[in-house]
């Protein structure tokens, strides 16, 4: 925590070196998050570093009494809905064929190396993938921001400016729909 204090007022003295730390740090992580939403990887890896430079050219506006994660994956976030929502990725499946694994789930560990239940969780992955293509790109942020990037309900209502039981009632609408959506594909 002090390493990232430290880079982030380097780059508020204006040194650029601060970003390194923070790309470290953070750029799988966003680049998975992004992939999410996104569905395409090379689209997701151009989001985070368009999110980066907005932390750059941006960062005067980050107050550092707070964490700097939400605020960093917010702008990954909503990059990512802008975008998706300019491409217009829909429910469609046969849209979503050719689509990159999603890297969340393609580290689902394999606890043996028999050919079988190999395939049994390579099946599982392509399940999930499948359901959560079928969610709107907000719905798959929220999912991603509370399942994947641990954002408690007070940190989601903050970033989007609503109180947290709405939050939850989205996660149930989300959560729904997918263990519909699971047990529709078994």
């Amino acid at each position: 925590m002090e390493a990232e204090k430290a880079a982030i007022a380097e780059l508020k003295s204006g040194q650029i070196d601060g970003l390194r730390y923070l790309v470290e740090s953070y750029q799988a992580q966003a680049v998975q998050a992004a992939t999410l939403i996104i569905r395409d990887g090379s689209v997701a890896e151009e989001i985070v570093q368009e999110a980066f430079m907005r932390v750059y050219e941006r960062i005067y506006q980050f107050d550092p009494h707070y964490s700097f994660k939400p605020w960093f994956f917010r702008i990954v976030i909503n990059l990512a809905i802008q975008v998706a929502k300019k491409r217009r990725r829909s429910v469609s499946l046969e849209e979503h064929e050719e689509t990159i694994e999603i890297e969340m789930v393609d580290q689902l560990e394999v606890t043996s190396f028999r050919p079988e239940d190999y395939a049994e969780q390579q099946e599982i992955r392509e399940q999930i993938q499948r359901a959560l293509d079928q969610l709107t790109p907000i719905q798959r942020a929220i999912v991603v921001k509370r399942y994947f990037l641990d954002f408690s309900d007070q940190e989601l209502a903050n970033e989007l400016d609503l109180v947290p039981g709405t939050i939850r009632w989205h996660l149930s609408i989300a959560r729904r729909r997918l263990r519909w959506l699971l047990s529709f594909n078994r």
